[in-house]
């Protein structure tokens, strides 16, 4: 994957949402990654290190090896990190699919919010396979646009949606690839995979989640591609104003939001 395939971009706004939606999700994601102390874990795909924070304070004993593609992407997650005092994480740039590590050097993988961006998920899944220790677990994390809904929600909403879904297909992504992370696994030769579905369901009861998931994580991701889909021609400028007008209308008290992650894990 090159800067340019990646759909959200690299602005200082999507680093900022990537904060926001790790901090909201935190609990819902990250709540049963736990290692052992001593174990060595690789983070692929680490980006500006929002969720490295959550494997860092979660396993405190465990060494984690965190590595992105995008070199300005580990140094920001390696500043973050070094902000937050923890000591238990070494940062590498390297390619998942080339990955500089000997056979068998991990005692568990990390992936998350990755493999939706890849043309190859499971070339991808095969190249990490490879540097994990027989017996060693994989955890992997993502989402699915298409389990997206609200209420209300209108035909504009639903295609500014559909406009990123579009659009990331395009670029060789899979943007409704929580819902493939079972067979992706399987056909990658991991074994014992079992995956369970993380919902957000949000209303005017969960302000919080009004705040940090509706309009600064799900609403700013759609919002981010405004440029790119309009270049592909997948829709007006009046129609794209109206269909995010209409996604934050669902924020108002009597609206409410839905969305599923998906979390597997597996077993070389």
């Amino acid at each position: 994957m090159s800067d340019s395939d990646y759909v959200h971009g690299y602005s200082d706004r999507e680093n900022l949402r990537l904060a926001d939606q790790a901090n909201v999700l935190g609990s819902l994601l990250h709540h049963d990654t736990r290692y052992p102390a001593g174990s060595i874990i690789l983070e692929c795909g680490c980006g500006t290190g929002a969720q490295t924070v959550f494997l860092a304070s979660g396993s405190p004993g465990a060494r984690i090896v965190s590595l992105d593609l995008a070199l300005g992407a580990v140094r920001q997650a390696r500043g973050r990190i070094r902000d937050t005092g923890y000591a238990n994480v070494s940062f590498q740039n390297a390619d998942i699919f080339h990955l500089p590590f000997l056979d068998g050097a991990f005692d568990h993988l990390f992936v998350c919010f990755v493999l939706e961006h890849l043309l190859d998920p499971v070339r991808a899944l095969r190249s990490l396979m490879r540097v994990l220790t027989p017996g060693g677990s994989i955890t992997v994390i993502e989402g699915d646009h298409g389990s997206w809904y609200s209420h209300p929600q209108t035909r504009e909403a639903s295609r500014a949606v559909q406009c990123l879904i579009e659009a990331q297909t395009r670029l060789g992504g899979d943007p409704l690839i929580g819902r493939h992370l079972y067979p992706l696994l399987l056909e990658a030769g991991f074994r014992d995979v079992g995956v369970t579905p993380r919902m957000v369901y949000v209303d005017a009861s969960r302000p919080d989640l009004v705040e940090g998931f509706s309009r600064k994580t799900f609403i700013a991701m759609v919002e981010g591609v405004r440029e790119r889909v309009l270049s592909m021609g997948l829709v007006d400028s009046d129609g794209w104003e109206k269909g995010i007008a209409d996604l934050y209308r669902a924020t108002e008290p009597d609206g409410t939001f839905c969305y599923t992650f998906f979390k597997a894990r597996a077993v070389r």
